[in-house]
């Protein structure tokens, strides 16, 4: 192939953007009248001018304003020569030239948007230099998905480093959206300011779940933390389908509930979920052991849910960068309600980072999920894991120091929650005559205190909020029915006539 030819050699010919006369015509406008540093002050630095010298000029007069001093020509003047630096930035000619390519305060902030372009532009090109080049072969350490990770990633601390747009919000603007969720809340059945969880107690405890939280839901293996997860997302969709029909009949759903399921597959979810609502055993519909009866339910409910507003991504280990970037192309393509990770420890950190130990990977994972909830404005829950030391505890009941890696999980998460079955570990104590040596008084009078505690126990699950950043904490009991791994509202008082078990 013709070198001369190669788009690759033509690019490489280009010189990178740049703007000089911007870079002198801003340093112009911030030597003659200082209070144009105001209008660049909250998003330039001095690595953001292509040419070295403007940058060092720019961090001298940005040094002297912050310290509350003049600067303008003569006091940089006297500054360089004290520091011998003087002709290194053109000598006193340079700074001079400056001045008679100064612009009005008013366009300093224009000026200094396109230094900051430029500068952003550059730094796409170096990105994709290093995209190009590990593609050739010269990072040996990632394969191809890893280097899109990779690339991803970068293009992500580009954007939340230098893409910036955030600021000061007034009170009265504050006031207002304050406003508005309580009105919402007031106007929605159940009073719910959030996404609605499908639980009426969670709800009425939380109100919904809220944008930008982060939700740890914990628990032992066994306890229904996927089953409980499933049951909040498919609570969560039914109310984005609520809201978006309440008007037309046929509208289809502006936003979508996305579960990340790490250990199940997308199949085994839906499965799950049919299961749940068809009230067919799970194991039964793996063993095709059901009847045509069951079979006619299952295929009716699975065309009532197919239209939920429910996303699913069974990719395993998924990265954090790989998750963000799926979670902001959903957000902009269907929409985005609520976010499901299931489950946290079988997460990767972003693609070329390399913590030390397993708790900084944990926290560098929780810091990135509590940022994506705030930056895609949407709830997310991530599902964890406890650990052992549960077990060798007699009272079971979780706490929040059983949360592995528990410091940087409670710290991120703005709601944790776990859930127990108090019928789990009854179920493992039952009675073995054995232990009696013979007595059968003493066996049958533990037997029979057994079963009034398994019977007390039974189809009973309980969600302990340990932290609420916003609200209560408590415990809110469950129905769990284990044959359809099924959770739901608990009536204790049975006063609801349209109630059904």
């Amino acid at each position: 192939m013709n070198t001369i030819d190669s788009p690759l050699f033509g690019m490489s010919q280009r010189l990178p953007p740049s703007n000089i006369q911007a870079e002198q015509a801003l340093l112009g406008a911030l030597l003659a009248n200082n209070k144009a540093y105001e209008r660049v002050s909250e998003f330039l630095i001095a690595d953001h001018f292509a040419d070295p010298i403007h940058g060092r000029i720019f961090q001298a007069i940005s040094r002297r304003i912050e310290a509350g001093q003049l600067a303008d020509a003569v006091t940089l003047k006297a500054e360089f020569e004290h520091a011998g630096v003087l002709e290194e930035v053109g000598g006193t000619a340079y700074l001079t030239q400056l001045l008679s390519a100064m612009v009005g305060i008013i366009n300093a902030g224009d000026y200094g948007r396109v230094v900051y372009d430029t500068w952003l532009r550059r730094q796409l090109i170096d990105l994709g230099e290093t995209v190009v080049n590990n593609a050739f072969g010269t990072s040996t350490d990632l394969d191809g998905v890893q280097q899109i990770e990779a690339a991803e990633q970068a293009l992500f601390d580009l954007a939340a480093d230098g893409g910036s747009t955030g600021g000061f919000i007034t009170f009265e603007r504050a006031l207002i959206d304050a406003i508005h969720s309580a009105e919402q809340a007031f106007k929605r059945a159940g009073h719910v300011t959030g996404l609605s969880t499908g639980l009426r107690d969670l709800d009425s405890k939380m109100g919904g779940l809220h944008p930008s939280d982060l939700i740890i839901l914990a628990g032992r293996p066994g306890m229904g933390k996927t089953a409980l997860a499933t049951k909040i997302a498919f609570g969560a969709a039914k109310a984005i389908m609520t809201d978006a029909r309440a008007a037309d009949p046929n509208a289809v759903p502006k936003q979508s509930v996305a579960i990340f399921s790490l250990e199940m597959s997308a199949e085994q979810l839906a499965t799950r979920l049919l299961s749940e609502e068809a009230r067919v055993s799970g194991d039964r519909i793996r063993r095709g052991d059901i009847g045509q009866k069951d079979f006619d339910k299952f295929v009716q409910v699975s065309r009532e849910i197919a239209a939920l507003p429910i996303q699913i991504d069974d990719t395993p280990a998924i990265t954090m960068s790989a998750l963000r970037t799926r979670c902001r192309r959903l957000k902009r393509t269907k929409g985005l309600a609520l976010v499901i990770v299931d489950y946290l420890q079988l997460m990767r950190p972003a693609a070329g980072t390399k913590p030390e130990n397993r708790v900084l990977e944990i926290s560098m994972i929780t810091q990135g999920l509590k940022a994506l909830a705030k930056e895609l404005a949407v709830p997310v829950m991530a599902l964890s894991q406890l650990s052992r030391q549960v077990e060798n505890r007699e009272d079971k009941r979780p706490q929040l120091a059983d949360l592995r890696e528990s410091g940087s999980i409670e710290q991120d998460a703005d709601a944790v929650m776990f859930v127990y079955r108090d019928e789990y570990y009854l179920e493992q104590k039952m009675p073995k005559e054995i232990a009696y040596e013979g007595s059968s008084d003493k066996f049958q009078a533990a037997m029979e205190d057994w079963q009034q505690r398994m019977a007390k126990a039974h189809n009973r699950a309980d969600l302990i909020i340990a932290k609420q950043r916003h609200g209560p904490t408590g415990t809110i009991p469950l129905l769990f029915e284990g044959e359809f791994t099924r959770f739901g509202d608990l009536d204790l008082i049975h006063s609801d006539p349209d109630y059904a078990h």
